[in-house]
């Protein structure tokens, strides 16, 4: 079975979508419209901004969901999606190319939840750190013995943990972590502490957005962040799209149900190769390849 898996946050750099852009009318056509819904030229940014400019959250968000999405689209017959999967924000380019949203309805909210996020990182400092070679139940009890809120994130590969919550919360928990035989426990150049407590304010506001949004019944299952199974019930995929903000990344659960589920080919569509990789670690048998 063909999965295609959708990457999230940090995969942008300088350039990207340019080539589908100068290629493809269709793309040309679909970032154009995308300059208009967001109110800014974002294209002037992908194929010419610095790495500076690309980082900023309500940059970062739009510009990795329409290369994925976009990409996904000029692919045409070319692509027939059996179950969909994305990272974090790869959850909305996942469900786009599924048919559970429109390309006009998912940018809007990709770009609503990134001013959201942007707005809850500036009430209290806060921030997110990779913990390497350290089993999953290992981290979850140093981040439940720390005073203050720190939580498992980001379940990426077994031995790559995200931890997230508040500043020193999550620099108390790296040395913990560190104490208890971890390789490394260390600190992420982000915003703040996505997917923990802290961004509760951004759930809120994005649960609002969501719930306004028309979601149709998918062409193929997703595979949420949340429940790490499969999805295709649209009230249900909304349900789950707004706990995600708070709730952790199960993507090591996700990949392991869609295995078990059938698929045999995953396919990474959007900038850089980050889940191919996370993959081949989560199962060395797996095939993975780049749209």
């Amino acid at each position: 079975m063909k999965a295609y898996v959708f990457p999230g946050q940090g995969a942008q750099f300088t350039g990207m979508g340019k080539d589908l852009y100068e290629n493809s009318a269709l793309a040309k056509e679909l970032f154009e419209s995308a300059n208009e819904i967001l109110g800014f030229r974002i294209t002037d940014i992908m194929f010419e901004g610095t790495a500076e400019e690309l980082k900023e959250t309500k940059v970062t968000q739009p510009a990795v969901f329409l290369h994925s999405v976009i990409l996904a689209k000029t692919l045409g017959e070319d692509f027939k999606p059996e179950m969909v999967a994305g990272h974090s924000l790869g959850e909305f380019s996942a469900l786009v190319a599924n048919g559970a949203l429109s390309f006009e309805d998912g940018l809007k909210l990709v770009s609503q939840r990134a001013l959201a996020m942007q707005k809850a990182c500036e009430i209290k400092p806060s921030t997110m750190a990779a913990v390497l070679g350290l089993a999953d139940s290992i981290v979850e009890e140093v981040c439940a013995s720390v005073d203050g809120i720190v939580v498992a994130a980001n379940y990426n590969c077994p031995g790559q943990l995200v931890i997230s919550g508040e500043t020193s919360a999550v620099e108390k928990a790296c040395e913990a972590m560190k104490a208890a035989g971890a390789k490394r426990a260390l600190l992420l150049p982000v915003g703040g502490a996505f997917h923990s407590p802290m961004m509760e304010p951004a759930r809120e506001e994005l649960a609002a957005a969501i719930e306004a949004t028309t979601f149709s019944t998918p062409i193929c299952p997703v595979y949420q962040n949340v429940t790490a199974s499969a999805v295709s019930d649209a009230d249900e995929i909304k349900k789950n799209l707004i706990i995600q903000l708070t709730a952790p990344v199960k993507w090591t659960q996700s990949v392991q149900q869609m295995i078990k589920d059938g698929a045999t080919l995953f396919t990474e569509v959007g900038p850089g190769k980050v889940l191919a990789g996370l993959i081949g670690k989560i199962d060395k048998e797996a095939v993975t390849a780049n749209a």
